[in-house]
């Protein structure tokens, strides 16, 4: 697996308005909410992407549920790798498959074009293995070699 950079760094939150008055409020994190309750940034220093992700959405974006499964951990966190290209992700899912790694689903390709693989730890991390395409543009739209 060729791990190129950290995609995205996500708290997984269970009571989201409590977490924005923690991140956006007292810490003064530039994020900006979704309709769908996602809070976000890509102008946090050091990080691509860091995000709020409300815990009915990463059971959803895992397990098709909005509620967490109660025989699983209950995530703190999500970090996600990016990989070269979306054939990479699944390369990558059945690399870590093989080496014993239980994943909650296999790659796929969400509505917003990001293909990613997903793990789940025992200590509650949600670990993805992504292609974010945006993320491999220069910004006059030329790709990075």
């Amino acid at each position: 697996m060729d791990v190129l950079f950290i995609t995205s760094v996500a708290a997984v939150v269970a009571d989201p308005p409590l977490s924005r008055k923690l991140f956006i409020e007292t810490l003064g994190l530039p994020l900006e909410g979704e309709a769908d309750g996602y809070y976000s940034s890509g102008n946090v220093a050091g990080s691509k992407h860091f995000g709020l992700w409300p815990l009915s959405q990463a059971a959803e974006a895992c397990f098709g549920t909005p509620q967490w499964p109660s025989d699983r951990v209950i995530p703190q966190a999500s970090i996600e790798f990016e990989v070269a290209d979306a054939e990479a992700v699944s390369a990558a899912g059945a690399e870590l498959q093989r080496a014993g790694f239980e994943l909650v689903h296999q790659a796929r390709t969400e509505p917003w074009g990001q293909t990613v693989a997903r793990l789940l730890t025992a200590d509650g991390l949600i670990v993805g293995i992504s292609y974010a395409p945006s993320l491999h543009e220069a910004p006059d739209d030329q790709h990075l070699e």
